[in-house]
This record gives structure tokens, sequence and C-alpha cells, in this order.
């Protein structure tokens, strides 16, 4: 690659693929998707690769972590634990859906193959607006790590956390999207389902609300619409 690059979280999910769509406007990237054993990794996956072929991404790295699920303690990867339905969790509460430290893990991967393939850039979907209350998604953590990138790496490593969205609201990530063409229909947020997305649990009830506010319609289908 000629310019800078950089490279860029895909989890398979809406932020995710606006926040590469926006890196994509400015660099060229790579895209990395971990899986950790979650519900829908599966699906994840697929949609995954069905974005990084319409963007068509030649650099492209699969991850598998798979400590999570044995660590267990979240919803998403522990299946004895019920994943919450119908509601919406305040910032101020930390839901059983929160990975641990999850997005440390997604970032020092992520660190790690910038420094080997030398992007200048690391680009992360997360949001402290409209999102379920996980600590590692806060403005205050990705200044955090990138001090650690700092001390962590060789001297003649610069790389920087890069969180577009993070001032946004649902409603402004589905505007930036269309925006930028991104194509909703491949995207997957649903926590539990893989074959149709529930529509009840949180990550739906948000993605949900985003759509509605923006004024437009979501294009995947849902078992059911609480919003």
């Amino acid at each position: 690659m000629s310019k800078k690059f950089a490279v860029c979280l895909v989890s398979g999910g809406m932020d995710s693929t606006v926040s590469a769509a926006i890196a994509a406007t400015k660099y060229d990237v790579a895209f990395l998707h971990i899986s950790y054993g979650q519900r829908t990794q599966k699906r994840e996956l697929k949609a995954f690769r069905q974005i990084a072929d319409f963007y068509n991404v030649e650099k492209r790295l699969e991850i598998t972590l798979s400590h999570f699920k044995e660590i267990g303690g979240s919803a998403l990867t522990d299946s004895s634990i019920k994943v919450p339905e119908g509601k919406l969790s305040g910032s101020s509460e930390i839901p059983i859906t929160y990975v641990p430290f999850r997005n440390a893990h997604f970032l020092s991967v992520a660190v790690s193959w910038a420094e080997i393939i030398g992007a200048n850039y690391i680009y992360i979907g997360a949001t402290e607006v409209d999102y379920s209350g996980y600590p590692d998604c806060r403005g205050e953590f990705i200044e955090a790590f990138n001090k650690v990138i700092e001390l962590g790496t060789k001297p003649e490593t610069h790389i920087k956390i890069v969180a577009p969205l993070l001032r946004y609201k649902k409603s402004d990530v589905v505007k930036k999207g269309l925006e930028l063409n991104v194509p909703f229909d491949l995207t997957w947020s649903c926590y539990q389902d893989e074959d149709v997305a529930c529509g009840r649990c949180e990550s739906c009830l948000l993605r949900l609300k985003g759509f509605k506010e923006a004024g437009v319609k979501d294009p995947i289908k849902y078992k059911e619409r609480q919003i």
C-alpha cells in the first residue's frame, strides 16, 4: 500500500461497518474480525466476509479468541445466562451482556497486526452516547490505550486508535452510513439469533431505535419489531 492505511476492527455490526467506511474515505484499509465464542459468532463472521467483499478489501485477518467463552460471565459467551430482552440499559449500569475487558483484547490484537504490517491507525466503532454501558467503549479508555501503544511498541512505531463514532447517537450512525452508502443490509447486530434478528435484545432495540430516529427503515428482517 502506497499511502497511510488503517486496520479496521469489523465485527459485522452497523457501528464497526460505518467506522470502517469512514476510514476508507481517508486511507487504504485492512479489515480485522475477531470471533470470541459469542452466540452469533458464525453469523457475524458471514457478515464480516460479505462487508469485506463489498469494499474489495484484500488485506483481511480473521482471529479466534477462545478464552472469553472459557472465562464466561457474559450472556454473549455463556449459554447458561439469558440474554435480556425488551428494554434498554442505562449508561450507569453494566449489563450482563458486557464481555469483561473485551475491547482491550481486541485492540491488543489490532495493535500487534498493525505494527507488523505498518498500519498507522486502528479504527473501532465504539460509541459512548447510545450504548449499552460498556466501560471499554468510553473515550477515556481509548485515550488510555493510545498511551499504552506508545509505551508498548517499538520506538519507530506510531499507531493511533480512532473512534470516529464516539460522540454519535445511533441515529447519527445511521445517517452517516447512508451518506457513505454503507451496506446496512449486510450487517448483523442481534445478540442471540443467527437466522433472523430477534428484535428484542438490547442490540436489536438500539439498532431499531437508531433507524426510527433517523427516519428510515432498517433493511434487515426481524422476528419482532418492538420499536
